[in-house]
């Protein structure tokens, strides 16, 4: 195996199926260029006269693009950047926390990583989308699933704040699980 000796910049990245590490090998003098995503090589460039520029690739089950941006800063010295749909990741990450909550909980010695897409109200548990079941309730609606043999529940009720908007909660066999801050 060979020695990942032009590593040059490591991310992390929380999607919907689980967050995901990219790994970026920029070889200034050869102009080599590899991208991984979760180990597994997604890119390989070995000689390349242009040192600056950009490499695009996927990341995820739902096949998300992102982009490593190379910038000369000065010299010989490098910026790299990563952009998820376009977007810088800072701004990803913000504009993610808007339309998804996550929920980290351990079952009977499992960890688990929900994951709710409000604009989709899709489900996503440690990478796979879940079955669920939606319901009009009383005071909103809930979503059911199951994991690991638990029975869930995801209630949504209006906060009654317009600026609010609807509340999420996980609840797991009676228990309301605290949601994760990534």
């Amino acid at each position: 195996l060979e020695k990942m000796t032009d590593l040059v910049a490591v991310w992390e990245v929380a999607l919907s199926d689980g967050v995901h590490k990219i790994e970026f090998e920029h070889g200034t003098t050869s102009g080599k260029r590899v991208v991984y995503v979760d180990g597994k090589e997604e890119i390989r460039k070995e000689w390349m006269f242009k040192l600056v520029g950009k490499e695009t690739f996927t990341v995820g089950a739902a096949k998300t693009k992102a982009t490593i941006n190379i910038d000369a800063v000065s010299g010989f010295a490098y910026e790299y950047t990563l952009e998820i749909n376009g977007k810088s990741l800072k701004k990803y990450m913000e504009n993610r926390s808007k339309t998804t909550n996550t929920w980290i909980l351990s079952l009977g010695g499992t960890d688990y990583r929900v994951v709710l897409e409000k604009d989709t109200m899709d489900v996503w548990c440690n990478g796979q989308k879940m079955e669920t079941a939606g319901e009009f309730v009383e005071d909103g609606t809930e979503t059911h699933f199951s994991v690991g043999g638990y029975s869930c529940c995801i209630k949504a009720v209006s906060s009654g704040k317009r600026k609010e908007g609807i509340i999420h909660t996980l609840i797991v066999d009676d228990r309301e699980i605290p949601e994760a801050v990534e």
